[in-house]
């Protein structure tokens, strides 16, 4: 059994790639994936998973390219969604999980969509889509593109840090104890010992060889689990007209938008975490009641 109170750090091998996961609470407590952004890591929800460990089983992956889980030796044909949500079902089959409630911060959040759409039909619960939608502006993605492509070296931890806070300042307000920790589970040293984010370059090709990747209403639309939409009030990722149809087609999705953050809201305050637990709390629809 995990501890409640920390994480157990765990590796499952998922379509012939080992994915690292850590875990948080008790084995035969009810399952909640959480799923990050696209160059960040499953320690990003440690606040979150903490906080709900002692009601449910949290499983937090690192996704392919990221953090410990295994780089791609086919990078054109795995970092993208189609092959996440593959990765997905993977680790659900893996770990005996039927049924799973899903929280996933932007690419996270899209990955859940499409593995509900798809590999996973009928198998979430809950869906708590964290700053994106089923369409993205193009000046977002270029912003993205920039930073991600091309990940800067540092002599030093503290360097590296200091890019991170500016990096992910639309996250919203963290602790030093956070930002200090989101730096030191996103590093890697080099072969020429500088220092740079734990991930491979390549994960941004998914952009460019599969340009309608994020374009994903039809999927959203078939969509008939409870979602919750969460967004940040500056987002300039998920635009207030796409958060407004998501909340009147396919599932109809409850809507928050969190203030001082944009994209995406860290999920480590207080009233980010109070909502997505009373979410998670509603009862499971059997499929044949969800409208």
């Amino acid at each position: 059994m995990a501890n409640p109170s920390a994480p157990a750090s765990r590796y499952l091998r998922c379509e012939g790639r080992e994915l690292h996961y850590t875990e948080w609470g008790a084995a035969d407590a009810p399952a909640v994936i959480m799923w990050h952004g696209l160059a960040r890591t499953g320690r990003d929800f440690d606040e979150l998973a903490q906080a709900l460990a002692n009601e449910y089983r949290i499983i937090c992956p690192d996704t392919i390219g990221r953090g410990l889980s295994q780089w791609s030796p086919d990078p054109v044909a795995e970092y993208r969604l189609d092959f996440y949500a593959a990765l997905a079902r993977a680790l659900l089959d893996g770990l005996s999980l039927a049924r799973v409630r899903w929280v996933g911060t932007s690419m996270g959040g899209a990955t859940g969509m499409h593995a509900a759409a798809t590999t996973l039909r009928d198998r979430i619960s809950h869906l708590v889509v964290n700053d994106i939608g089923p369409e993205l502006p193009q000046a977002a993605v270029e912003r993205i593109v920039a930073y991600v492509g091309a990940p800067p070296a540092f002599d030093t931890v503290t360097e590296l840090e200091a890019w991170l806070r500016t990096a992910y300042k639309p996250y919203g307000w963290q602790s030093d104890e956070q930002w200090r920790r989101m730096t030191e589970t996103s590093v890697r040293r080099l072969p020429d010992g500088r220092i740079t984010a734990h991930y491979d370059p390549a994960i941004v090709g998914q952009f460019s060889h599969h340009p309608g990747d994020y374009d994903r209403w039809s999927g959203y639309d078939s969509l008939r689990m409870p979602v919750l939409l969460l967004r940040g009030a500056d987002s300039d990722l998920l635009l207030p007209d796409v958060a407004d149809a998501m909340t009147q087609r396919g599932p109809r999705a409850q809507r928050i938008d969190f203030p001082d953050c944009g994209h995406a809201p860290a999920l480590n305050v207080a009233p980010q975490i109070d909502a997505i637990r009373q979410f998670l709390a509603t009862p499971d629809q059997p499929a044949a009641t969800r409208h």
